[in-house]
């Protein structure tokens, strides 16, 4: 690294398993790419996403409909003459995040341009801090507010809107739009105590942000069996709220953070197909954080869908 380059104060964990992380993770995106740019994600093939782990589910009739209802339209701009051959329906672009923990790894992939000077991180499009490491003075906020990349930070129930917006200052010095997304993670019951004062100081404070919703880690808890675990309603319940809140305020409800799979595991309660707590050992696979299953992810995002909708 150059000496004019973003520095750090953390130890690098052992070489031999971030490599074999790196490979995974770039295998992993090489299939991601072939899907999104190969077919898989044309519009015209709605009906072959409906994967078998839903199709007898209620979030799986809920599909069906839905898909039906893309496949009339479709038709129907056909019928009108309308040329559907644009790349636009056929493939998808996507993009990549993740926390930047560890920042020896962070380091060791960050490259300077060279047509701009600009210093990137290529582990992922987007970087963000969590709400352990988010001290402004920080190793992690000091070496994210050196790169160029679009960054987000996790607000947790105890940050004070003198702190979000000492966060916007540091990583978004020069108000750029898209530049720094904040990512709430309050848990279900605290949103409206808290966010107000965040939106509006951050407003106060110039800064345009992109807010976004976590409805995962602030609702975790250790169930009976002693099992980390999260329940559907509760995530639901953060999300409604965090929706209400920002169109009382007048902004935008930009995203949602969620951890699931499509796999059929039992790592959080609750659903249309309910998880209850005597199940979790059945399918507990995570070696994290628990997920919301195939049926819980279809059934909340519909529950969003229809908050954006409304």
């Amino acid at each position: 690294m150059h000496d004019d380059a973003p520095t750090l104060e953390a130890r690098t964990p052992d070489p031999a398993r971030m490599l074999t992380a790196y490979h995974q993770s770039a295998s992993t995106l090489n299939l991601v790419r072939a899907f999104t740019k190969g077919g898989f994600a044309d519009l015209s093939q709605v009906h072959t996403w409906n994967q078998q782990f839903v199709a007898d589910s209620p979030g799986g009739r809920h599909y069906d409909a839905l898909a039906a209802e893309i496949d009339r339209a479709l038709r129907f701009m056909q019928a009108c003459g309308i040329n559907l051959g644009g790349t636009s329906l056929h493939q998808v672009d996507f993009w990549t995040s993740h926390e930047a923990l560890i920042l020896g790894f962070e380091e060791a992939m960050t490259r300077k341009d060279s047509l701009t000077g600009d210093w990137y991180d290529t582990s992922a499009h987007l970087l963000w801090v969590g709400e352990r490491t988010r001290q402004s003075g920080g190793a992690h906020i000091k070496f994210l507010s050196g790169l160029s990349n679009p960054l987000g930070a996790k607000l947790g129930p105890e940050a004070t809107p003198e702190e979000a917006v000492a966060l916007c200052a540091v990583l978004d010095p020069e108000r750029e739009p898209g530049r720094l997304t904040l990512i709430t993670r309050l848990g279900a019951g605290h949103v409206e105590a808290t966010l107000p004062g965040l939106l509006k100081a951050v407003r106060r404070a110039g800064h345009p942000v992109v807010w976004a919703c976590d409805p995962m880690h602030g609702n975790t808890f250790v169930g009976a069996g002693g099992r980390k675990t999260r329940h559907f309603d509760h995530v639901l319940t953060e999300i409604r709220e965090f929706f209400k809140v920002c169109r009382d305020e007048g902004v935008w409800p930009g995203g949602v953070h969620v951890e699931l799979t499509g796999d059929n595991v039992t790592e959080c309660l609750g659903g249309t197909d309910e998880v209850l707590e005597n199940q979790l050992e059945l399918r507990y696979t995570t070696t994290c954080d628990p997920r919301l299953n195939g049926g819980q992810s279809l059934d909340l995002a519909f529950q969003v869908a229809d908050l954006l909708r409304r």
